[in-house]
């Protein structure tokens, strides 16, 4: 503050000195110039009198150095000038002085040299004869003059810039004094300014109330702290420049949080997309729920935003809350993956009910075929029952009420099972299966795995051309049992190969529309595989057809 006091007061000294230089200067500067143009209207007097008593042999014997003389005849043509030779000087008709001069009485005129800092004053007068005598003396300009005057005026600026800063110094000091000793913590004791009084009065209310308001918020906090600590969720407050200003146990748990992350960017704490995107949408004011997975487990962020007391509009923050919804989604996705598996499962064998019922019912069987076409619906019927009780089996699996009964099964032996299950459909469609290779058996569940290799037979006739080819191969290495159906298919675009296992993710909607399918077939290829360890190799190129590996590693 001293500074400031300081500075004003010698910014206004020196300005004040500066502004009387220059009006000081300017006010001298028109009066000698007055004083000059009389001086030349008294010059201009005599020498007239003197031009009209002897005419030219006056200014011949003149000797006049001050200021230059001109005599101008009426239609311009200069008669006379005492410092050039009359005869090489151009018409002066057209000068402003002698213009002025010519049409009334007398006239003056300024002109400013362009390579000195000097400027000539003219004044014309017309004689009683119409001729036209001018008089001019060259006048300095007011920076020239300064420029003379700058040694003493530097001189007398300094000094009073100096006793003006020491004065001022002083005063500013003096000023300060009393303010710098106030003691804000206790304002109502403080001896100073009475113009201050209303100020620490206004303060000491302000101590009393910030007083009771830290106790407030310290209370408060002591609650919040405590409730926070003890959530298994977890939970940041962050600014509206995305830096955190609280956060909780929890939230350090579960992202991993070595530093002390107050005053760090929120965004930092994790660089997922998801979280991102969550982050952004609360500071836009919108309520936000977003899932993130994170070492193996699943986290659902809940994002609002915060906004000002004053104004709703007006967004100051935003809180994170972080919920691990890890069995949550596992659930979710079992009782996803049951219902599909049960769809599809029945489908086969209830759609083979119902062609064969339709056919008896339409009277298309002849008497002779009908044990025939009833033995295929028991058989149907069976496969049904087994179904559904395996269906029950797997259910029960889920509540770990029953071991998940597996054996040695032969893949080639499943293979051919299922060609001869597809040949009709096949058949139609225009296209051949085959099934070969070698014996290969695996430790496992059958119905899965004849589900497996099922729907990916089922998947590349569907999928085919007329006149293409299926061909369904078991080979047996030291390591792994491979199971390879390949195809000379659509093909699968590059862009969607790894999607086809997502459930009810189709590459080619409209063709999936007309053939059929719920597209789960290779999502239960996907979990029927993970459930026998086995890996999944896809190689496909559009129009050429498909390849897909399922390989069992070997135990030993």
């Amino acid at each position: 503050m001293t500074k400031r006091i300081f500075l004003s007061t010698i910014t206004v000294v020196v300005s004040v000195l500066l502004l009387s230089l220059a009006l000081i200067t300017g006010v001298l500067y028109e009066h000698f110039q007055k004083i000059q143009m009389d001086q030349l209207e008294v010059t201009e007097e005599f020498v007239e009198q003197g031009i009209t008593l002897d005419g030219m042999d006056y200014l011949k014997n003149l000797n006049e150095n001050d200021c230059r003389i001109t005599w101008i005849a009426a239609d311009g043509t200069v008669l006379y000038d005492n410092r050039f030779d009359a005869s090489q000087m151009e018409n002066h008709k057209n000068r402003e002085e002698v213009k002025q001069a010519m049409e009334g009485s007398a006239g003056t005129s300024f002109r400013q040299s362009t390579t000195v800092s000097e400027r000539t004053m003219y004044y014309a007068k017309r004689m009683q004869d119409h001729t036209v005598l001018r008089l001019s003396v060259s006048q300095s300009s007011v920076l020239f003059l300064l420029g003379g005057m700058l040694s003493p005026i530097c001189f007398i600026l300094l000094a009073a810039c100096i006793l003006s800063g020491v004065l001022s110094y002083r005063v500013s000091k003096k000023i300060v004094h009393p303010l710098s000793e106030l003691d804000l913590k206790h304002p109502e004791q403080v001896e100073t300014y009475d113009e201050l009084s209303p100020f620490l009065q206004r303060i000491a209310a302000q101590n009393r109330e910030i007083e009771h308001r830290v106790r407030e918020l310290k209370k408060q906090q002591q609650e919040f702290s405590m409730i926070t600590e003890n959530m298994s969720e977890g939970l940041f407050v962050v600014d509206r420049n995305y830096q955190i200003l609280s956060y909780n146990k929890s939230a350090v748990q579960i992202f991993g949080i070595e530093n002390e992350p107050i005053g760090q960017n929120l965004l930092a704490v994790n660089r997922s997309q998801a979280f991102r995107e969550a982050v952004d949408s609360a500071f836009q004011g919108r309520h936000t729920q977003k899932n993130l997975t994170l070492n193996g487990r699943v986290y659902q962020i809940i994002a609002n935003s915060v906004c000002s007391p004053d104004s709703e509009q007006e967004l100051v923050g935003a809180v994170l809350l972080v919920l691990d919804i890890t069995e949550k989604e596992e659930q979710e996705r079992y009782r996803r993956e049951f219902t599909a598996n049960v769809s599809h499962e029945l489908k086969t064998p209830l759609t083979s009910i119902s062609g064969i019922a339709e056919i008896i019912r339409n009277g298309i069987v002849r008497p002779e075929d009908i044990p025939h076409f009833a033995g295929k619906i028991y058989d149907e019927s069976q496969r049904l029952i087994t179904l559904i009780g395996d269906i029950i089996k797997l259910s029960q699996l889920d509540e770990d009420q029953v071991p998940l009964e597996r054996e040695s099964v032969d893949l080639l032996e499943i293979s051919r099972d299922v060609v001869q299950q597809l040949s009709s459909v096949a058949k139609k469609n225009g296209v051949s299966l085959v099934a070969g290779g070698t014996h290969g058996s695996v430790y496992g569940v059958r119905q899965v795995l004849s589900e497996m290799v099922y729907n990916l037979c089922e998947n590349a006739v569907k999928y085919n051309q007329k006149g293409g080819r299926v061909s369904v191969d078991v080979k047996q290495s030291d390591a792994a049992i491979t199971l390879t159906v390949k195809d000379t298919g659509i093909g699968i675009p590059k862009a969607e190969q790894s999607r086809v296992f997502e459930r009810f993710y189709r590459v080619d909607k409209s063709h999936s529309k007309a053939v059929g399918g719920t597209g789960l077939g290779l999502s239960i290829v996907k979990h029927g595989a993970a459930l026998h360890h086995a890996a999944i190799e896809l190689n496909s190129e559009v129009g050429e057809g498909t390849e897909i590996k399922l390989i069992f590693p070997v135990k030993r």
